[in-house]
């Protein structure tokens, strides 16, 4: 049976899932944008539906003035006697913390502390009712490795120091453990080489959770580094997690992204699926093939999910895709039977602050997005409009302001007004995106659109950014006092 990989596509980076009799839960990292830590469903692990987000309130989740690609980092789910644990890092506040629900659909309770430093935080419940943490920890050298030490889930409060259980096969950056207990015998994965072109799984094993580890003699069981994988459609495989469906087949979720050229990427990283055989007591990913956009291998019953609504009304509120850049500032979004008005403050989009700005990743390189701006009011310096958004110094904007319609590229220090024609009144927004570019295109409404410009994807890159874990969102915004009223939003894939 052929299935298309990432199954989730978009900036979906960190994937970790966990089963319930013949339900799957899975989450991912959102960084700095609010909700936070998406949280999806699935019966088949090939289709998933987004049902929420774990971090939904400003006191789960502060992010006033994160820096770009900051905040929530690689959270792990588990399941464990009725009740779901997600375990996670917010690198610029409280460090690491554990959430738990009755359903992963939420509400999730307030964090709870965990006292260890480090990243990439996970949980494993042993049958003999110990629970064990994992994440990054260095020793007295500095070195990182992978630290551990058995924890009380329900209060964060360790019950032993921590040790160092493995440093992995020497690649840089040893990071993402999972532990996992598999025929009595524990297995220890993670990440090295860095969230980059090296990227790769490797995996270790012992007769205790402590150690010694073992390493697997076929690391890495999971890279697409090799010369041989150069120029493939898929790069940066890593950060996966892995567990046994119901019906008995082995299958990892894991990160990886689709380069658009040379070494370029701007969807962000995405959540791929593969299968896994055991053989000789060791993983083997892919029958140790190459992972592909396009799969061939026996699956559990297609389960599909509902597709989501070509055109949005706003007059029925926000689905859980869309997101906010840090913690809204709730008085500027205004729902009514008319649509979303937006009201601009003196915080621009341009800053590492929370402007009024709302948004939704771009999920193919091929999509097709519009929206209908009616202003309210555009005082002087004031705008709103459409944006292609990385991050604060990388985005391409089609507004009105001060009557006028413009196209703004802002990359790094270049702010440049591309495109610029008068403008009164109600203005459809158009935006076609393709691999290599985006096109721009503005008209009145139910009238003719023109074209407004074009701006290339590698100006909107991880690579063109400084430190991007992110991916590009196509949102709506306003500033400087503008306010407008947005009826509708839609999105659609094109024909690449």
């Amino acid at each position: 049976m052929k299935y298309r990989n990432p199954v989730i596509p978009g900036f979906h980076p960190d994937p970790s899932f966990c089963r319930v009799g013949e339900d799957y839960y899975l989450v991912t990292s959102s960084f700095e944008y609010f909700p936070g830590v998406p949280v999806y469903h699935s019966r088949d692990l090939v289709h998933w539906e987004q049902i929420g987000h774990a971090l939904t309130r400003d006191s789960q989740l502060p992010l006033q003035n994160v820096g770009r690609s900051r905040g929530i980092y690689a959270p792990t789910i588990r399941y464990h006697n009725g009740r779901f644990y997600i375990i996670t890092t917010n690198v610029d506040s409280i460090g690491n913390f554990i959430v738990t629900a009755d359903h992963p659909a939420g509400p999730w309770s307030e964090p709870v502390l965990v006292d260890q430093p480090g990243i990439d935080p996970s949980l494993f419940f042993d049958d003999d009712g110990k629970v064990y943490y994992t994440g990054t920890h260095h020793d007295s050298s500095g070195v990182q490795g992978i630290g551990l030490f058995e924890i009380d889930p329900n209060t964060g409060a360790r019950r032993e120091e921590t040790r160092i259980v493995w440093y992995g096969t020497g690649w840089k950056c040893p990071e993402a453990p999972h532990l996992y207990k598999i025929n009595g015998l524990y297995y220890l994965m993670i990440a090295e080489g860095g969230t980059e072109y090296g990227h790769m799984v490797t995996i270790a094993r012992a007769s205790s959770p402590y150690g010694p580890y073992e390493a697997c003699p076929g690391n890495p069981i999971l890279t697409h580094a090799s010369n041989r994988m150069r120029g493939s459609a898929i790069a940066g495989t890593g950060h996966a997690d892995l567990l046994q469906a119901h019906d008995g087949s082995w299958w990892m979720v894991f990160l990886a992204f689709r380069p658009t050229e040379q070494y370029f990427h701007h969807l962000g990283r995405e959540t791929f699926l593969c299968p896994v055989r055991w053989e000789n007591g060791w993983p083997v990913v892919n029958d140790g093939r190459p992972v592909r956009l396009e799969m061939d291998a026996p699956c559990l019953p297609f389960a599909p999910v509902p597709a989501p609504q070509g055109r949005e009304l706003f007059s029925a509120g926000f689905s859980p895709q869309w997101n906010w850049l840090r913690n809204p500032a709730r008085e500027r979004y205004e729902i009514s039977a008319e649509g979303l008005t937006l009201t601009g403050a003196d915080v621009t989009i341009d800053m590492d602050k929370n402007p009024t700005w709302v948004g939704r990743r771009q999920e193919q390189f091929a999509v097709e997005c519009r929206t209908l701006l009616q202003p309210l009011a555009l005082p002087a310096g004031g705008r709103a409009g459409l944006t292609v958004f990385y991050d604060g110094e990388h985005h391409y904007d089609l507004a009105l302001t001060d009557g006028r319609l413009q196209l703004r590229l802002r990359v790094g220090d270049i702010c440049h007004i591309a495109f610029e024609t008068p403008w009164e009144g109600a203005c459809e927004l158009e935006v076609r995106a393709e691999r290599m570019k985006y096109e721009f295109f503005y008209g009145a409404p139910g009238k003719a659109k023109q074209f407004a410009g074009s701006a290339i994807t590698r100006h909107v890159s991880t690579e063109a950014t400084r430190l991007g874990f992110t991916g590009v969102y196509l949102a709506l915004f306003a500033e400087k006092g503008a306010r407008a009223l947005f009826p509708w939003f839609e999105c659609a894939q094109r024909e690449e």
